[in-house]
Order: C-alpha cells, then structure tokens, then sequence
C-alpha cells in the first residue's frame, strides 16, 4: 500500500486551520514573495498571530472577497504569490467573476483556500455552507482543483503549490479531521490514494467523506463484499487511469463527496467512466437540497452523506 495509515481513524492532533497557518508562515519565512491576504477571517483560520511574525507579508482586506481576488491579481502581476484564504462559498460563489477573468483569464498565479466546507460550516448555516465550489472551480479552463483529507495532505498541498504556476484551488475544513496520512506521505497532483484494496466495488471519495467510506469499506466487509477506497484528493486534473484501472477490475464504483452530486467529485467520476468504461455507478452528495443550520453529525445524516449510506448505495449495485 503506498499511503500510511493511522490505527481506528483517530483525529489529526493539529486542526487544519492551524496547519494552514503554521505552513502559510514557514512559507513566507523563506520566500518573501509570498503573500497572505484574509477576508476578516484571520481567527476563524488562525492566522491573526501571523500579523506580528510577517506584518508585511500578510494583508486583512476586510469582508471584501471580490476586491481581496483583484488585490490579489494585482500582487501576482508584480511577481508575488498570494495565498487567499475565506470561507469557501465566499472564494468561489461571491467572487467567482473575479476569480475566472482577473485570476485565471489572465493566467496569473493564485493559491485559494476555501475553507468550511460544505456541512462542516455547521452554525453558520445555509448561506455559508458551499455544496457548488468545486463545480464552479472545475469551470474554469487550466484551473487546480484539490480537496484535502487530513492535516498532512494539507500542508503538503500548500508547500507544493508554492512551486507551480496557475490557479490552485484547495477546499478544506477548519477543525480536526481524521488521520489518514503521516508526514511522510507524498501527493501528486491527480494521482488518487488507493487505502483500500477489494474486489467487489470501488469507493471513491474525497475531503471528510473519504473517512466515511473507509467506515462504510469495514461495514461491507461483514457482509462478504471486498471494497476498494481511493482519496481521490485531486478534482481536477482527475486521475483517469486509476478510475478505469479499478471499474474494470470492480465493476461497479461508489463516489462519496460534502458537496452536491452535480459538478464535483460524482460529476467528474461520471465524465471519465463514461466515456472510457462505462460502469455501475451511484453517487453520495447533496441532491438538491440547500444549506442549513446544525451540527456536522446531524447533517451528514441529513444530507445522506454516512458511511451507511454508502453501503447502502453498493448493495443497491450488488
């Protein structure tokens, strides 16, 4: 197995937000070019501490997230690499015009962390609860589109996107995830993680659903059926190879995302399988449906988003 994985799914000791935080700095300590920007969310992400380590490398642009993407593309055109940080309906929903002509029509170099994502927004509610940013971000031609997994999978994300030009968009949660990865483990861009191996049905997940579908793995293990996970942590570029490697091994594949079934990680599954291996297939996510007020457990019950939903999604395949 190439990843190395953490014993009965123990929460990551650090939460992403600190994680963004802790690598934004380590970042900007060794290359001045970098620069942080907030949209007035600098304790909701935990980088207000930055302002007395970097006090000019990092910039609070105010509840302002379209005129933050404009700053932003005026930073890169000098030569700077701004990382953007705001809740993810706010960096994608509210500011996408910016985002796709300021940003990427005019191939600038951006790194865009949407964070709270989908029901991880919790009591925040409908409003700020995002089931549509990767879609909207897929949209967008030569654009990068990852959701990260686990606090190791994060700061690998951002140092590795230091390095490379273009739109970089990393969808995220704030608080404690899951532990899948040590900080060893190394992530290439739309190459998939395989976790799991089975026989019978292929789960393909992303973002906290990915632990779910371990979960829903060890559920249909008791009743006979083998199932491979894959963290497919890239959306874009999707690792096409992979997909077709297990659907003609499994014959059957179960996506599993926080967002909704259409535009994100069920969508893009789809596109591939369908015009390469056409294959049995149901997809977890939101069905239109909005937003709402709760805890992240209830939602997930909710919205259908449960590793027993998706074992009842393969059963329905087998």
């Amino acid at each position: 197995m190439n990843p190395i994985i953490s014993p009965a799914y123990e929460l990551d000791k650090i939460e992403m937000r600190q994680m963004y935080a802790n690598t934004i700095l380590e970042l900007a300590q060794q290359n001045k070019d970098i620069i942080c920007l907030e949209a007035d969310l600098m304790s909701a992400i935990a980088t207000s501490h930055l302002m007395t380590k970097i006090p000019k490398q990092i910039i609070n642009c105010g509840i302002m997230e379209a005129n933050m993407i404009g700053m932003a593309s005026g930073l890169a055109l000098t030569g700077k690499i701004p990382y953007i940080h705001t809740f993810a309906q706010f960096a994608t929903r509210r500011a996408f015009d910016q985002l796709f002509v300021s940003g990427a029509y005019a191939q600038l170099n951006m790194k865009i962390l949407g964070s709270d994502s989908g029901v991880t927004a919790e009591h925040n509610g409908g409003t700020h609860m995002a089931f549509e940013d990767l879609g909207l971000v897929r949209l967008i031609p030569n654009a990068y589109v990852y959701e990260a997994s686990d606090a190791n999978q994060l700061g690998f994300l951002l140092r590795k996107v230091a390095k490379e030009h273009g739109i970089h968009y990393i969808r995220t949660i704030r608080k404690k995830a899951v532990k899948l990865y040590d900080e060893k483990e190394i992530f290439e861009t739309g190459k998939g993680k395989v976790l799991r191996e089975g026989k019978d049905v292929t789960l393909v997940a992303s973002g906290i659903m990915v632990a779910e579908s371990l979960q829903a793995a060890e559920l249909l293990q008791k009743q006979g059926i083998e199932a491979t996970v894959i963290d497919m942590f890239t959306i874009k570029p999707i690792d096409k190879d992979l997909l077709v490697k297990y659907a003609e091994s499994t014959q059957r594949i179960v996506t599993a995302e926080n967002h909704n079934v259409i535009g994100g990680l069920g969508s893009a599954v789809a596109e591939v399988l369908s015009e390469h291996c056409p294959t049995k297939m149901r997809r977890i996510g939101v069905k239109e449906q909005f937003g709402q007020v709760g805890k992240v457990d209830y939602l997930k019950e909710h919205y259908k988003l449960t590793a027993k939903d998706i074992e009842k999604a393969v059963l329905e395949l087998m």
